[in-house]
């Protein structure tokens, strides 16, 4: 009935973020558990509050993450969103974390169970909404926006949409579902389209619609070609409601051999269609985006049981989640959920192709588990698995192709890698290991090697991210197209010129004498599309001048460290999409040799520049849609003239001590959505109060959100303008004057 899509259209409301000063949106599902779902909440309360997630969290009781979230929630105007509630008791198990404060705080709840809803809003003076089926003109637009993308039907094809449309009933699911049908069909071939009509069958009888919207969604999974049944199916090996990375099952597909080579284009490109297609479809829920690309994605809980009952009528895969459920004889593909005491012992796992492990708390032992082994094993994926060791196991499996450790405590690397030769992606992302042996040049198909994490200590310190070393001569490995995040050196920085099939290259600890060599090997890689530099320290130059031919295709740059000088070629990156600079601290305006950029969306710029003004010139940045200003130090003036930036919809400036005023000329940034300030002057933040005199309020009118932020010791406080020009709430007021949230310190 789209209880989640309203519910999220209530939560991503400017009006809504302004008014409420924490939000959290909690998934609640099936398959419940208080532990996790604490987890999640206290995480997203100190990530919205920008503090660092307290250490000890993954280790606390239930009990204990309860008081914390209710210590965090207290003296604050919060919002929670609990997602598909199934049961009673789930409510009840939370609820204690959730003081009702006298402070306007909110939760919404959304839930099948009609009983559910009845007696959480008695208890807690809620209100009910029951959403009600589309009306027949509200789902006659959503279908023609799905099927021909745009708000009009060819008259041919009228009837046959009018006949679909009624066996939807009004069901947003299945008017998306048939959409994404339809939309791969040539309007031309009207018997196509009449066929859809038919295998819809005729109108549900009764009042069964859930059973009617799985006919939909059945027809939708029927319709795919082959080759994206098998991509759609594997779906099911996750968790219900898990929020899956893009380029994670990417390179699963591949790893199981269901991309097929395509002449002239990678198995990645090929699966990324592949992905592209399911999404056109309306198959998959696009869970978070950056800058235009697709980072997550969800299946919707219906469709996910449409596959998990076709996985296990073709034996696809295999769900360990619950005792007392038969396995097949042959398991191919094995997914453990939450415990390793659901697995069956005493089943034959010899024709085992891939495992996976999520939520197990238990340290797996794979030969404890399963005695037999199972040496025709392609993909493990024991990512988040609390192991400290790698698997020894693993020296067995000489088919494997993709090997997942990341979120892991393992520190060592062991020498045996280098027999895994079909190794085609190693995940260690998130885990300790600082050091790769020699043997893994022995892993010539390896394709995507991922050895890095981040530590945070305070939003300003440099040294935050870790990569690895190795003493090789990693140039051997001419398969790699992802290499992330590799210590440079004399001698490994020229054999990175060999990898000339990389699209993606995350260095760290450069030295100013390594920049030549850098350069020369940088020319080689034609098909880069994302480079991050790392200085060595702050205060170590990055000398990127010899770079003669920049790579055509680069999209996504990267440089942390100090510049002399702003990289000449630069602005003849006309694929760039996204440009971070910090800590560069050059003596002239970067803006000017950067606002030309034709492609450039995302521009963030810390500690770039020590002059006292930027000037936004008419004609610049046409694509623009997100810039930040972060610590300019002289920063007394910003400009914007009439004609910059025309696309922009973020701004966020901080910690720009000596700016006392918003950018002149921010008025004619009309597509300006959200405006964020972060430890800026009192003076600035008064202009903006509309009872200030001279105030400049009037030239943000147009931006739908405003806010404020101030470190604190332990993190972030955040105000939206309203609080700001509330006396009552006021940041810079006497302790006299503030409520007791705001005792502690300024930094």
């Amino acid at each position: 009935m789209g209880k989640t899509t309203l519910a999220k259209q209530v939560f991503d409301a400017a009006e809504v973020k302004r008014r409420f000063k924490l939000c959290a949106w909690i998934t609640v599902s099936q398959s419940f558990k208080m532990g996790e779902l604490l987890k999640d909440l206290a995480g997203q309360l100190h990530r919205a509050l920008r503090r660092p997630i307290p250490e000890g969290l993954s280790s606390m009781s239930n009990y204990q993450m309860k008081t914390l979230i209710k210590e965090l929630l207290q003296k604050r105007r919060y919002l929670i969103v609990l997602d598909d509630v199934w049961r009673l008791y789930e409510w009840d198990s939370v609820k204690y974390a959730l003081p009702n404060n006298n402070y306007g705080s909110r939760i919404i709840l959304t839930t099948r169970n009609a009983d559910l809803a009845f007696t959480t809003s008695l208890e807690s003076e809620g209100m009910i909404y029951n959403l009600e089926p589309l009306s027949p003109s509200e789902s006659w637009a959503l279908l023609c926006r799905k099927a021909f993308q745009v708000n009009s039907c060819p008259s041919h094809l009228e009837e046959i949409c009018e006949c679909i449309l009624k066996k939807c009933e009004g069901l947003p699911l299945a008017i998306v579902a048939i959409g994404g049908v339809l939309a791969m069909k040539d309007t031309r071939r009207i018997d196509e389209w009449e066929t859809i009509g038919c295998s819809l069958g005729t109108e549900i009888e009764g009042n069964d619609k859930l059973k009617d919207l799985k006919k939909v969604l059945s027809l939708s999974f029927n319709d795919l070609p082959y080759y994206l049944k098998s991509c759609f199916l594997y779906l099911s090996i996750f968790p219900e409601d898990h929020l899956i990375e893009r380029m994670r099952i990417i390179r699963l597909w591949i790893a199981e051999g269901f991309v097929e080579p395509k002449e002239g284009k990678t198995l990645e490109d090929v699966a990324e269609d592949y992905f592209n297609e399911l999404l056109n479809r309306s198959m998959l829920q696009v869970a978070v985006t950056r800058d235009g690309r697709i980072k997550t994605f969800r299946v919707h809980d219906l469709f996910r049981e449409i596959i998990i009952s076709k996985s296990r009528d073709q034996n696809f895969t295999t769900i360990a989640k619950e005792r007392n459920i038969p396995w097949p004889d042959k398991i191919r593909r094995l997914s453990i959920h939450n415990t390793l005491q659901n697995v069956q012992h005493d089943r034959s796992v010899s024709q085992l192709r891939s495992l996976f492990m999520f939520g197990v708390i238990e340290k797996p032992s794979i030969h404890t588990l399963f005695p037999s082994g199972f040496k025709l094993l392609s993909v493990l994926d024991l990512g988040s698995a609390p192991l400290n060791m790698f698997p020894v196991e693993v020296v067995n499996l000489f088919f494997l192709k993709y090997l997942s450790l990341r979120n892991t405590k393992v520190k060592i690397l062991p020498r045996f890698i280098g027999k895994l030769l079909n190794l085609e992606t190693l995940d260690l992302k998130h885990s300790h290991v600082r050091e790769l042996p020699v043997e893994i040049l022995k892993l010539q198909r390896l394709r995507h090697l991922l050895v890095y994490r981040y530590e945070f200590v305070s939003y300003e310190y440099f040294h935050s991210k870790y990569g690895f070393k190795v003493n090789a001569k990693i140039g051997s490995l001419r398969s790699l197209q992802k290499l992330c995040f590799i210590e440079v050196d004399q001698d490994n920085i020229r054999e990175l010129g060999k990898l000339n099939q990389l699209r993606r290259l995350g260095i760290i600890k450069l030295r100013k004498e390594d920049g030549m060599a850098l350069c020369l090997s940088i020319e080689n890689l034609t098909k880069l599309c994302a480079l991050s530099i790392t200085s060595a320290e702050e205060d170590e130059i990055i000398d990127l001048q010899h770079l003669s031919s920049p790579p055509l295709l680069l999209q996504r740059l990267y440089l942390r460290g100090k510049l002399e000088a702003l990289p000449h070629w630069i602005p003849s990156l006309h694929s760039l999409v996204i440009l971070y600079l910090k800590w560069s601290r050059l003596k002239d305006d970067p803006i000017v040799f950067l606002q030309n950029l034709p492609n450039l969306v995302h521009l963030e710029l810390c500690q770039v520049y020590e002059g006292e003004k930027l000037y936004f010139t008419a004609g610049g940045f046409k694509k623009l849609k997100h810039l930040g200003l972060d610590e300019f130090k002289e920063l007394r003036c910003v400009e914007v003239e009439l004609g910059a930036m025309p696309c922009v919809e973020k701004l966020s400036i901080k910690r720009c001590k000596l700016l006392e005023k918003v950018p002149s000329g921010i008025e004619h940034l009309t597509n300006l959505k959200v405006l964020k300030f972060f430890d800026m002057p009192e003076k600035l933040m008064k202009t903006l109060c509309p009872d200030t005199q001279g105030s400049d309020c009037w030239k943000i009118a147009h931006t739908t959100e405003v806010y404020s932020s101030y470190w604190r010791e332990e993190g972030w406080e955040i105000y939206s303008l309203e609080c700001l020009c509330d006396r009552e709430n006021s940041p810079w007021l006497s302790s006299v004057l503030k409520s007791n949230e705001l005792e502690t310190c300024w930094k």
